[in-house]
């Protein structure tokens, strides 16, 4: 085998790898009971599977411009979605959508205050 095939094969399983853990992660958004673990199965395997998807392309490709792109669109993606799924995490809490039963450690209590029940939106205070 050359090394074209090598880096082929290792790409093909790679982008398969990657669409795995994309359909986990979308499975995961449909089937977990609540907003937490529906946003750590959105998050978690989601950008991995990326990552995989990427790496395998890059190395089935083999092109520099397709490579930087790839790797500029992984680090968007590390940089966004770990703050939309923080974002989300802080709103749900504040609107009261968390179970608490579901919780191990709760370190927001104190430190948010629920969201107006009036439908006015509420700024967290300085820290």
């Amino acid at each position: 085998m050359s090394v074209g095939e090598v880096c082929d094969l290792a790409g093909g399983v790679l982008l398969l790898l990657g669409a795995l853990l994309g359909l986990v992660a979308a499975i995961g958004v449909v089937r977990l009971p609540d907003v937490l673990t529906r946003m750590h199965a959105a998050t978690k395997p989601q950008v991995l599977g990326l990552m995989l998807v990427v790496a395998g392309m890059s190395l089935v490709l083999r092109d520099v411009s397709v490579v930087a792109l790839g790797v500029l669109v992984v680090l968007a993606q590390m940089v966004t979605a770990p703050v939309a799924a923080h974002m989300v995490g802080r709103a749900s809490y504040r609107a009261g959508q968390i179970d608490d039963e579901l919780l191990v450690v709760d370190e927001l209590t104190g430190e948010v205050e629920p969201a107006a029940q009036d439908g006015t939106p509420e700024v967290d205070p300085p820290r």
